[in-house]
């Protein structure tokens, strides 16, 4: 029994190990087929990188999120880096079957630990199996966020580690029978009851069940190894080494998610100058290894989890996007093309096979078949990505901020929508409408500049414009930038009607451009036409620097950067020119209108004073939320107004849920499965609320053709979903707060009299 236990253990040993240096090695060269990051980005700060590693992993700062679920892999994944020692001292009772470790085997702090440690990890891994058998696949519709993923590779790992817990605890009880542990010791308080079991066994009895025990949990080790290091593209089994590396790696240095603003589009590494690029730059990415290292990574990071399936708007309306599925469909192409790769394959700008035909030789006819897929196609073409699939992103981040282990889903979505835009100029023709419209007159609806100042004659006092009524912004202490929905679309300028005159009120004094600025350029970013971005963004921001007072040829005309204060009502506004516009040298304080309101009611220059009764529910832009962490604002200026009863829908905050048009999805018709916002407002409906609430003029669209569409529906009785009653009103929260500012009633103080402690600025994205 011996003999065999360690005939068994020790080849299932080796060969593990030599096939676990072996898949090691293919992963470096995987990685290296992948482009370069530009210089200084992923490296910097290595000493803040590695705290974010080790507050995310001991922290569980993400996995914690969903409750007992994050409790459960805490406990399984401390287990898996911390038992090892019990592997060894396996090992060392194959020969002898009472050994122990060295110096640490009988120290009771260890054996405490061990039994602590074990018990909770098989715990850990019973209560995590459980969850995934109650949200099984087979769950009608979309509900099981594990719907595509490997279910028996994930099943292997599970009963793995059940399998190896199990004998850790049984392999205790075994130690304290030979022991002669005759009544309860600390050091057993877990296995205890196995000691008593076993107690009555013979010494030659209990040997040979060490010996047995001991090969299991060896051998299931073992086989676990061989098993993943023969199937590199495993996410369930690699994540457990690769997890580290890609949150180290991250974006934000500092623990941020991948949101907020896109990175500059780059090639080989390095930005790409639109006013005169180079020969060879490649412009997006058409093929697998155009994604940088860091995309490989994040591909073969992927655990299947689900949690961005679960979250993400696309799929949970019938969408063929899941932001899991595309990113397994990433992953297992590109590995399943990388042997063709590493062998010198690969395709030139025109198409033309890089590598002879004596280098693709020995290269498998799978991998070479996988070669000839495009990496966007429909199913007939035998593509990896349905173009519907790269259509159907909001990019709301949902994905990106659920994700456990800290994929970056939206960039390569971005960057795969860019080759499609310019170099195929394959994307849906309502877009392309919008496209023009950015080109030929600046703003998504092709009107005329001087339209953008015809709100300021709704208005019954002055408003500033910087260029015909002030030379520069040096008396003002904001600039308004009121965005091209403030300015044309009619829902919106109620809005912007709204927070101008509560600044008026406030004694703010702000001034708005002149017409002269252009739509910041937002949606064609996100729809991948970075050239149009650009120059939208380089015009905005020279603009803008002319209106702040700065000359670029006289240094000493720069205003202090406390001086260029800038404040917006649209957060898609809010985020490029905070975010992405110092990518194109315009460095400005950006913050949300909310943020300003929230400051000025805490300072009692807002009173709000006449009720506003009813329920209210509000809708949280992502692009103000996820993307810039704006929160608390709007949600403390519905509180400041009375009569107002706020109810929370179930998707709220972080996992707030998308109106629909983000992404330049604003532009584009839905024509699969259910309309985003129609799902959204159903969930608002539930509430059976009289006021819908939101902070961003694209949402404000989408939420009130969705409940026009459902008012029209229940008159004529064709409702479906939820019913919205005639006297419901979707609103921004500055609409609200002016209805009860703007008449007090007659015992209270005017606006801005009442007496309050000085109330902290806004903080902005910048």
């Amino acid at each position: 029994m011996q003999l065999a236990a360690i005939i068994v253990s020790l080849t299932l040993t080796v060969v593990g190990v030599a096939l676990l240096a072996r898949a090691i090695g293919q992963f470096v060269r995987y990685f290296r087929l992948g482009q370069p990051v530009p210089a200084g980005a992923r490296f910097d700060n290595p000493y803040q990188r590695s705290v974010t590693l080790v507050k995310e992993f001991l922290g569980h700062t993400r996995m914690n999120r969903w409750g007992i679920i994050g409790v459960a892999h805490w406990f399984v994944a401390v287990g898996f880096l911390t038992l090892p020692p019990t592997l060894g001292q396996a090992f060392g009772q194959l020969f002898q079957a009472d050994w122990t470790l060295p110096w640490i085997g009988d120290f009771l702090p260890f054996e405490l630990y061990i039994e602590f440690i074990g018990v909770m990890t098989t715990l850990g891994i019973i209560v995590l199996m459980a969850i995934r058998l109650l949200n099984l696949p087979s769950r009608p519709g979309r509900k099981s966020r594990f719907a595509g993923s490997k279910m028996g590779q994930a099943y292997f790992v599970e009963y793995v580690i059940l399998t190896i817990g199990l004998a850790i605890y049984t392999l205790r009880g075994l130690e304290g029978a030979l022991h002669h542990v005759d009544h309860y010791e600390a050091a057993y308080f877990a296995s205890y009851p196995l000691v008593l079991a076993f107690k009555g066994l013979g010494v030659a009895t209990l040997q040979n069940l060490v010996y047995l025990v001991a090969t299991i949990k060896i051998g299931t080790s073992f086989v676990w190894m061989i098993v993943v290091s023969l199937n590199t593209n495993m996410g369930v089994a690699w994540h457990r080494f690769l997890a580290f590396p890609n949150i180290w790696f991250k974006r934000d240095a500092t623990g941020g998610t991948a949101l907020g603003g896109l990175l500059p589009m780059a090639s080989g590494g390095k930005p790409i100058d639109f006013t005169d690029p180079g020969d060879d730059d490649v412009f997006g990415v058409s093929q697998v290894e155009q994604f940088s290292w860091k995309g490989l990574l994040d591909f073969s990071t992927c655990t299947e989890c689900g949690r961005c399936q679960s979250q993400c708007p696309a799929w949970n309306t019938g969408k063929p996007l899941s932001p899991k599925l595309l990113i397994m469909s990433l992953r297992d192409h590109a590995h399943a093309k990388a042997p063709y790769l590493l062998a010198g394959g690969g395709k030139t700008a025109e198409g033309e096979e890089k590598a002879s035909a004596e280098q693709l030789a020995d290269v498998p006819a799978a991998a070479l078949a996988e070669a000839e897929r495009p990496l966007i196609g429909t199913a007939e073409e035998n593509g990896v990505i349905d173009p519907d699939v790269l259509w159907s992103c909001t990019t709301c981040g949902a994905c990106v901020e659920q994700c456990p282990v800290d994929i970056e889903h939206v960039d390569h979505i971005v960057d795969m929508r860019r080759y499609q835009v310019m170099i195929e100029s394959a994307f849906p023709s309502e877009a392309g409408t919008m496209l023009k419209n950015l080109e030929k007159k600046g703003n998504p609806w092709g009107l005329a500049k001087k339209q953008r100042l015809e709100w300021t004659k709704e208005v019954d006092f002055d408003i500033p414009v910087v260029g015909r009524d002030l030379e520069d912004l040096s008396e003002v202490e904001y600039l308004y930038w009121v965005g091209c929905a403030g300015a044309l679309e009619d829902r919106a300028k109620k809005t912007t009607k709204a927070f101008a005159e509560l600044l008026h009120i406030a004694g703010v004094k702000f001034a708005i451009m002149g017409g002269d600025e252009k739509c910041t350029g937002d949606s064609a970013r996100r729809l991948g036409n970075e050239p149009l971005f650009q120059e939208l963004g380089m015009e905005n921001v020279a603009a803008l620097n002319m209106a702040f007072g700065e000359d670029d040829e006289d240094p000493s005309t720069l205003k202090p950067k406390s001086a260029k204060k800038i404040v917006a009502t649209c957060p898609h506004c809010l985020n490029t020119i905070g975010n992405e516009y110092p990518q194109l040298g315009g460095d400005y304080e950006v913050i949300h209108h909310t943020q300003l309101l929230q400051h000025l009611v805490d300072e009692g220059k807002l009173i709000p004073v006449t009720p506003v009764e009813g329920i209210i529910t509000y809708h949280d832009p992502c692009y103000l939320g996820r993307h810039n962490k704006i929160y608390t604002p709007p949600r403390e200026i519905i509180a400041s107004v009375p009569g107002l009863r706020n109810e929370e829908m179930h998707r709220h905050k972080e996992r707030g849920f998308c109106c629909g048009a983000g992404g330049a999805r604003m532009w584009m018709e839905e024509r699969i499965g259910k309309r985003i916002n129609n799902e959204r407002v159903d969930e608002a409906l539930s509430l059976n609320p009289d006021i819908v609430s939101t902070a961003c003029p694209f949402c404000l669209v989408m939420l009130t053709d969705s409940v026009n569409g459902k008012k029209a529906a229940s008159d004529s009785g064709s409702a479906a979903g939820g019913q919205a009653k005639e006297s419901i009103q979707v609103v921004d929260v500055a609409q609200l707060l002016l209805e009860s500012v703007k008449t007090p009633v007659d015992d209270e103080p005017p606006a801005g009299e009442a007496e309050s402690e000085s109330a902290p600025e806004p903080q902005p994205v910048k």
